[in-house]
């Protein structure tokens, strides 16, 4: 028997790793781009001004949410880093307090006190590595491992972008009907929907009709309202 335990089974990510804020993110610019560019062409059939609400909603929505992401992510990062400190400080207070603190913690999941003061010991000689195993388990987060909001925000930015560009792209190489758009985005938004799937326990035919169905809902609402107000000319 070798001394190095073999793993059995693998469990999927379970947060979504890159996967999940990339689609999603670019979801989210197919479906608002989409849904304006038909709120737009349902109300003129000037190409003109069509690509141009596209670009529009493109360049707005890519920026709003990477500005959101950045003050969102950044807010989130400065908070666990003001509690980080926190824990820092009591650690090099009150080192007794907190051992106790930590054995409790392994005592809740099982471990017996006399080994879980042991092992509280053991993780307490390293004071760095400590305050990760307290932020960890008090938090949920550890120093070296918090979110970039820039990371965030350009990630945000692009795949946003992504998605709102297939909508437009009809347009731009000379389309004249929402047919080509509408083609499309609906191509687009069955196969973001499909890659849920990795991330979620259903199968892929079901989240990327889902997604079209969401998207579709979206854009017919939209035409509706730019047709009646195009036709009213409010």
């Amino acid at each position: 028997m070798s001394g190095r335990a073999e793993a059995h089974h693998h469990h999927r990510d379970v947060t979504g790793g890159w996967l999940r804020p990339s689609v999603f993110g670019a979801m989210d610019g197919l479906v608002s781009n989409f849904a304006l560019i038909a709120g737009v062409a349902g109300g003129t059939g000037n190409t003109k001004i069509i690509a141009l609400g596209g670009v529009a909603g493109l360049a707005a929505g890519a920026l709003s949410m990477a500005g959101g992401e950045y003050v969102s992510v950044a807010s989130q990062r400065e908070l666990a880093q003001a509690e980080i400190a926190v824990e820092r400080r009591e650690l090099a207070r009150h080192p007794e307090d907190e051992l106790a603190e930590l054995a409790q913690t392994f005592v809740d999941k099982g471990v017996t006190p006399d080994l879980a003061v042991e092992v509280a010991r053991q993780i307490s000689r390293d004071p760095e590595h400590a305050l990760e195993v307290h932020s960890r388990a008090e938090l949920g987060v550890a120093p070296g491992d918090l979110p970039s909001p820039v990371v965030a925000a350009v990630s945000s930015f692009l795949s946003f972008a992504v998605g709102a560009l297939l909508p437009l792209l009809p347009y731009v190489f000379g389309a004249e009907h929402l047919g080509w758009s509408a083609g499309v985005s609906c191509v687009a938004l069955f196969a973001a929907g499909a890659l849920v799937s990795a991330v979620t326990a259903r199968s892929w035919w079901y989240t990327g009709l889902r997604q079209l169905l969401v998207g579709a809902v979206a854009a017919g609402v939209t035409f509706g309202v730019g047709n009646l107000i195009g036709t009213t000319g409010l």
